[in-house]
């Protein structure tokens, strides 16, 4: 079957000159379903017998939200999407002054194994399609009925992981004909995969690179996060260095701050003199708890702040939304498992 949800308008185009179709019904059925069509046959200005053929040839699976949570604080609004294979990831609509951001999922389930994230609790069960990821965006804009105007790739799984497939859904958000939602509008996080950083930096792109730091040195990121032993935090600030050089784009880090763990005055002057040269910004995040994990949100935020500005460093503390409801990535598909009959993502999984 053909997934048409994956493919540009000139791609849809190129399927249906085959068919001996214009080749500008691409276009229209590219604009369905950026729209969120829920099936060709809602698509009433194609002929019927087009109709037919994309039913019998074409793959169209929008995803059944399995739950939804929704913060009476601040009005965050958490999604398990079950996928039509059985699989659930997870999306996050967050409200801010400047427009209503989504966070999205690249993969169903992770095996970086960071130690503070449920997401990769069970492992990596599968990639997602580019179609699978531009759903999220769009069928949480239509469920919430408020324009969505920001995408942060942070979601469950490991973009760079799913590198391809996560390029094409950028070219097809923000294509024109579709939800065109602009590159400087969008942020992509990874661990830290570098090799994925350098094809980014090659490319040029214009988004907001996030990496996933969490601890400046090599002892401590090697416990917290699996991927250190692969890539070292030395050779990743040095990728970073590489990728800033290339697009001039600054570089925000990522740091959960953990009690007695990455929190100390050394840590806060080494990624000082780490990022000496390059204007990065550290984004500092009170750390969700996980039941499955011993690790605490550190007592020491406003202090580990003011260490890294009085170094010269950009340094925020991330506003904590959804802080009622299931609010760290995976645990919200960690709970549907444990309460349904169906594995929900937890499949077998790979490595």
């Amino acid at each position: 079957m053909i997934d048409l949800k994956s493919m540009n308008p000139e791609e849809i185009g190129a399927v249906l000159a085959q068919w001996g179709e214009p080749a500008y019904r691409g276009k229209q059925i590219f604009s369905w379903l950026s729209r969120g069509a829920r099936s060709f046959g809602d698509m009433s200005d194609l002929p019927k017998t087009l109709r037919s053929r994309l039913e019998e040839e074409c793959t169209l699976s929008p995803p059944r939200m399995a739950r939804r949570q929704i913060s009476r604080i601040d009005g965050t609004a958490k999604y398990l999407w079950e996928l039509s294979d059985g699989n659930c990831v997870e999306s996050v609509l967050m409200r801010y002054r400047h427009g209503n951001s989504v966070c999205v999922s690249t993969q169903a389930g992770c095996r970086m194994g960071c130690a503070f994230c449920a997401s990769t609790i069970s492992g990596r069960v599968r990639d997602l399609t580019p179609g699978e990821i531009l759903d999220q965006v769009i069928y949480t804009g239509l469920d919430s009925a408020v324009p969505v105007s920001h995408i942060v790739l942070m979601g469950i799984g490991e973009p760079l992981d799913n590198l391809d497939a996560v390029l094409k859904f950028l070219e097809l958000v923000s294509h024109p004909w579709g939800l065109n939602i602009g590159m400087r509008h969008i942020s992509l996080s990874t661990c830290g995969l570098i090799p994925g950083i350098r094809r980014l930096g090659e490319l040029g792109m214009q988004f907001t690179l996030s990496v996933s730091l969490h601890a400046p040195d090599s002892e401590t990121r090697s416990r917290l996060m699996p991927v250190n032993r692969r890539y070292d935090v030395e050779d990743l600030f040095r990728a970073c260095h590489d990728y800033f050089r290339k697009t001039g784009r600054r570089i925000s880090f990522e740091y959960a701050l953990i009690d007695g763990v990455n929190d100390h005055d050394w840590q806060a002057d080494r990624i000082a003199d780490r990022l000496r040269g390059m204007p990065g910004h550290v984004n500092l995040i009170p750390l969700n708890e996980v039941r499955e994990s011993p690790l605490r949100p550190s007592r020491r935020m406003e202090a580990f702040q003011k260490r890294l500005e009085r170094r010269g460093v950009a340094a925020t503390v991330r506003r904590k939304l959804g802080s009622d409801i299931d609010a760290s990535c995976g645990q919200l598909r960690r709970r549907e498992a444990e309460r349904s009959e169906h594995s929900c993502g937890f499949g077998e999984s790979q490595t």
